[in-house]
């Protein structure tokens, strides 16, 4: 026997906007049956308002440590490009790991404070590996 993720849950203190940020980041959607609400004390987004997603829930106490679990992303376009796209919704850079050649990544912090990592896109990788083949 297995178990499957249903979700990935966030303690928040406001996780209405959280959801809203994270909607953004990553294109998931409410549940269509189940709509967030800012008086909602759990907010769900997931892909296409489906399972597995994210799960905000509000709790008094605010984040005071690194985070034991974060989330790794890979986006559309360039991992430059996402950086900035999410310093513009309120994202924050805590550690460059960029490197001369291209490679590394960048760990950010939502809203919230909590940390996730901006890697490189698939389109990035394949081209670094296409160049190395054209090396050799």
């Amino acid at each position: 026997m297995v178990s499957k993720i249903n979700q990935v849950t966030f303690d928040a203190r406001d996780g209405y906007t959280l959801s809203k940020f994270w909607a953004e980041v990553t294109g998931y959607t409410e549940h269509p049956k189940y709509p967030n609400s800012p008086e909602d004390e759990e907010n769900f987004i997931g892909p296409g308002g489906e399972h597995p997603g994210l799960l905000f829930i509000n709790v008094p106490e605010g984040k005071e440590i690194k985070n034991r679990l974060h989330l790794d992303i890979s986006p559309d376009t360039t991992r430059d490009e996402e950086v900035d796209r999410l310093l513009a919704l309120g994202a924050t850079v805590y550690e460059d790991h960029r490197k001369p050649d291209g490679t590394g990544w960048v760990t950010m912090r939502d809203p919230e404070g909590n940390e996730f990592c901006v890697e490189r896109s698939d389109a990035e990788r394949a081209a670094a590996e296409a160049a190395k083949g054209e090396a050799s």
